[in-house]
């Protein structure tokens, strides 16, 4: 095999690879993070975890992709270390599937019908299909779906290329004499496991030994120990995944270990035990990529069904050699909400966006609690009632970090026309809600100093700044929802809200002017009830952020400030007609003073 020959096959490696992940990426992007999501609601039944872990891993063509995902869902507390056992059985099992697309390669037929099942024949029609969906259609999820044949196009070729790069062998000695010697078990089943963790993807190592086959040379006796190597080579991807992880993940990667090392080691004992006494005829004839294909599937469908009732034991195992410690619990216990920003959930974006949307309105949800709890301390103060707001503040703060952090790294992956923009809206709106927190934050001070100097707004002030919360109440249930369900003609309904919200700020400070003047309240009242009215009226500007970013994500060419100029000077009526009906639903008390109400009135005009 001269130099040429192994750049060739080097190249088909290659090839194979990017295909596969092409592939794998327009799959996952079709099934848009819900395959993961059926695995995060995963039940205890064993043998549903097996089929969920076979038929994803079937899907996204990587047994890697599947237990990487599984010990991101140990870590961050999503899932149980006892729901793990089946799913990375059924993932082994899944993985087969690959092996029997790539037998397709070793079909000799002159049949029509049955030559049309051959790679070499369908591979340039999915290309060709492929190619015309990514360039001529608009939709994303056709462009997905295009990639999914462009990619299976390109691993077929990359096979084609190592199995033409390797034919040559045929005629070396040395090759021959090289696979006689991984006939011995303990060989073959080391040069599986290194190949396997150098590439790390067993259904392209996998890929490699049946393009060996193709040449004729390979025997079943070396063929067999190889695969079980593989099988345990493939353990090195979530072991890697683990490190630096909980402890519970660490051990999700040691079941994934130690179920293909036990599995290895009595499937091997009890076929050459067998295979002593009754001297199995095929394993001195050439392996085919069907016959791979068998092997692979035999194995890990027999280890499964043997060692699916010991999952226990596995797991037990697995605790034994990644001990418990304290402290780790604690901290583990301590953070469970932020635990859902995994960063190896970050390899399948998809999913990822959907942890973040979850991670952002829990974000949402607090704040919203830390806003209405300040506003319920200004009629009944408590320093319970303090505390839940200083807690919740503190909470969106650490979700505005992580969260911001997670998002800019997850905006640089590969993603999809919706899940940019889900994105987007999240970056945008995590800072809104933060601000939001922080003006509950000073509405709880004021409640605070209100409590301690032993003031009291008057009846009237309370009963105006009533309107004015409600208003602001309604602004900022109509915000988070517009965010939640990207809402954009739910947004229209902010502006003209925020706009009555503008007037009522201004109306109540000049009210509080006219009660100054006739003795009827204290300046340092009016403090206080200023930095109330101004932290209200930043909410409403907060929640009309949210409106204008909804929306200017889902219009393309978008103007912030034309936007709002277009809405509240243009030409259409409709914001006008939607301030009067909002101004008529936030009245305040009437002035009985004549003098004072036309000046109010003039204030409104402004």
């Amino acid at each position: 095999m001269d130099f040429f020959s192994v750049l060739a096959l080097l190249g088909g490696l290659a090839i194979f690879l990017y295909g596969m992940n092409l592939m794998g990426d327009g799959l996952a992007k079709v099934a848009g993070g819900k395959l993961e999501r059926i695995l995060e609601t995963l039940t205890s039944n064993p043998i549903r975890a097996v089929l969920l872990g076979l038929g994803v891993t079937a899907v996204i063509q990587s047994s890697s992709a599947t237990t990487v995902m599984v010990v991101g869902f140990v870590n961050s507390g999503i899932m149980k270390l006892s729901q793990v056992v089946g799913i990375i059985m059924g993932a082994n099992i899944g993985t087969t599937v690959t092996s029997w697309i790539l037998s397709l390669t070793g079909i000799q037929s002159d049949n029509f019908i049955i030559q049309l099942f051959k790679p070499t024949s369908f591979s340039p029609i999915l290309a060709l299909i492929g190619v015309v969906l990514i360039m001529f259609t608009k939709s994303q999820k056709k462009k997905d779906v295009g990639a999914i044949f462009v990619g299976f196009a390109i691993l077929m070729y990359g096979m084609n290329a190592m199995s033409g790069a390797v034919e040559p062998l045929a005629e070396v000695p040395e090759f021959t004499g090289m696979l006689v010697k991984f006939s011995n078990p303990i060989l073959g089943v080391v040069a599986g496991a290194v190949l396997t963790a150098i590439i790390q993807s067993s259904s392209a190592s996998v890929g490699i030994l049946q393009a060996l086959c193709l040449t004729g040379m390979v025997p079943f006796s070396a063929a067999l120990p190889i695969i079980m190597g593989q099988n345990i080579g493939t353990c090195i991807t979530a072991i890697l995944s683990a490190i630096g992880a909980s402890k519970n993940a660490k051990r999700a990667a040691m079941v994934h270990l130690y179920f293909n090392l036990i599995g290895t080691m009595l499937f091997m004992a009890v076929f050459y035990a067998i295979n002593a006494a009754v001297h199995f005829s095929f394993m001195a004839q050439a392996a085919t990529p069907a016959g791979i294909a068998i092997l692979h599937s035999a194995f890990n469908i027999t280890a499964t069904l043997v060692l699916l009732p010991f999952g226990k034991a596995l797991e037990k195992l697995a605790c034994l050699t990644i001990r418990d410690r304290k402290e780790e619990e604690e901290k583990v216990a301590a953070d469970p909400d932020f635990m859902i920003l995994e960063s190896r959930f970050l390899e399948k974006p998809a999913f990822a966006v959907e942890q973040s949307r979850n991670a952002a309105k829990k974000m949402a949800e607090d704040s919203h609690r830390t806003l209405f709890t300040a506003l319920d301390l200004l009629k009944n103060f408590s320093t319970e009632g303090k505390a839940l707001v200083e807690e919740a503040e503190k909470k969106v703060d650490r979700y505005e970090d992580e969260l911001g952090t997670y998002l800019v790294k997850l905006n640089q992956k590969d993603l999809s026309v919706h899940d940019s923009h889900s994105v987007s809206i999240m970056l945008h709106c995590i800072g809104d809600f933060e601000r939001i927190s922080d003006h509950g934050v000073n509405i709880m001070e004021s409640a605070q100093e209100l409590y301690e100097k032993g003031l009291k707004f008057s009846d009237k002030a309370l009963e105006e700044l009533r309107v004015m919360e409600h208003a602001v109440e309604d602004i900022v249930d109509i915000a988070y929802k517009v965010y939640e369900n990207q809402d954009v003609q739910l947004a229209r309904e902010i502006e003209p809200l925020e706009e009555v919200i503008d007037e009522l700020s201004k109306e109540l400070k000049y009210r509080h002017i006219q009660r100054l003047r006739a003795g009827e309240c204290t300046i340092e009242m009016g403090f206080i009830l200023s930095d109330v009215t101004t932290s209200l009226e930043r909410v409403a500007d907060h929640c009309s952020n949210i409106g204008v970013c909804v929306t200017q994500v889902h219009e393309d060419a978008f103007d912030t400030h034309q936007h709002l100029k277009q809405i509240k000077h243009g030409p259409d009526e409709t914001f006008y007609r939607a301030l009067e009906v909002i101004r008529s639903q936030y009245q305040l008390p009437e002035i009985k003073d004549e003098p004072a109400a036309a000046q109010m009135a003039a204030v409104r005009s402004q």
